[in-house]
């Protein structure tokens, strides 16, 4: 009997998205597929649209907004299906998206998460922000993809094509198994939203599993749907939440490093955005930093119930500054990160 799938989407408000992007999600190339969505007290009238158009939908209606962690986590734990796949409201599937995603992680029992290539809604030839080809990690904790580095996006002409092993899946569509979750957990709910997906790659590595990437399957993301880029509150989440990833999750000498080089880094960057009479972002860093440091018992708690293996062993882990290569070197694509190491 093939593997069972839920698919679970988390809305909120996004009415207009679900009736978009839910036409493409058949058909799927997968049989066993349910889809499950977490309405997060939404007032568009998204619950009486999902009942109308499909049925047979499973609607969980949480009485307030949950946010995005919580949301997903609500609904997988009463979810008993074989895989959990994740999926952004905003992302537009093509068909037979969902096949070489469960037939990769049925062949590779040690696998975790695996996530499609994901090209821009907007920009259709080139990858999109929120994972590219598959999702790295600098020394110093800042994230990166094969296809994306900062806001440089490449076009997608088939150079990442090959499935493999990579550091973090997208959030925006990933397929995990459940036992897995049910050892780890999924989400941390403190962290709200913004790379809850590269904290949970991160402990899936530590306990030995793999995170890959499938190319087979390709999917389109809007993106921007909940907070746009340069916004202060999404700012303020990525700042604080990659300080929380490193320390849940590095070893203990790189977690201090890199603690040490991130509130100098921050600290530069946010008396420059004063400079440039931007003070709403110099708070957003200190009131991330701030923030960080009021949960960093809570993080380090975390720390004893895995064991953080060393950097060079987990996947998709790249040794070298990404701000450095970027920034001063002049370095615009993945490939050409990996000619100055």
């Amino acid at each position: 009997m093939p593997a069972t799938v839920t698919l679970v989407l988390v809305n909120w408000n996004g009415k207009h998205l679900l009736q978009q992007f839910m036409p493409t999600l058949q058909p799927a190339g997968w049989p066993q597929l349910q889809l499950c969505m977490v309405d997060n007290a939404s007032t568009d009238g998204s619950a009486a649209w999902l009942r109308t158009h499909y049925p047979d939908a499973r609607l969980l209606q949480p009485a307030q907004n949950l946010g995005f962690a919580h949301g997903n986590n609500l609904a997988v734990e009463q979810i008993e299906s074989t895989y959990v796949l994740l999926l952004n409201t905003d992302v537009a599937c093509t068909p037979g998206w969902l096949a070489p995603l469960v037939a990769l992680a049925e062949q590779n029992p040690r696998l975790a998460a695996v996530m499609p290539k994901i090209r821009s809604y907007r920009q259709p030839t080139c990858f999109e922000y929120a994972g590219a080809a598959g999702g790295w990690l600098d020394a110093w904790g800042f994230p990166f993809c094969r296809g994306r580095i900062f806001g440089t996006l490449e076009p997608d002409k088939g150079q990442y094509d090959d499935a493999r092993p990579v550091f973090w899946a997208s959030g925006a569509c990933m397929l995990i198994r459940t036992s897995v979750i049910r050892q780890l957990g999924l989400f941390d709910q403190g962290f709200g939203a913004h790379m809850e997906e590269i904290d949970f790659c991160w402990r899936a590595q530590n306990a030995g599993y793999e995170i890959w990437v499938e190319p087979k399957s390709l999917v389109y993301h809007l993106g921007g749907a909940s907070l746009p880029m340069g916004h202060p509150r999404k700012v303020f989440y990525n700042i604080r939440n990659s300080l929380l990833t490193y320390a849940k999750n590095a070893p203990l000498g790189s977690a201090v490093r890199m603690l040490g080089f991130r509130l100098c880094l921050d600290g530069v960057w946010g008396l420059v955005q004063l400079l440039r009479l931007r003070p709403a972002l110099t708070w957003t860093v200190i009131r991330a930093h701030l923030s960080f440091w009021g949960r960093l018992r809570s993080a380090w708690r975390s720390r004893r119930l895995q064991p953080p293996r060393r950097l060079h062993q987990l996947a998709g882990y790249y040794p070298g500054s990404l701000l450095w290569q970027h920034y001063v070197r002049g370095k615009k694509t993945f490939r050409s990160l990996f000619r100055s190491l």
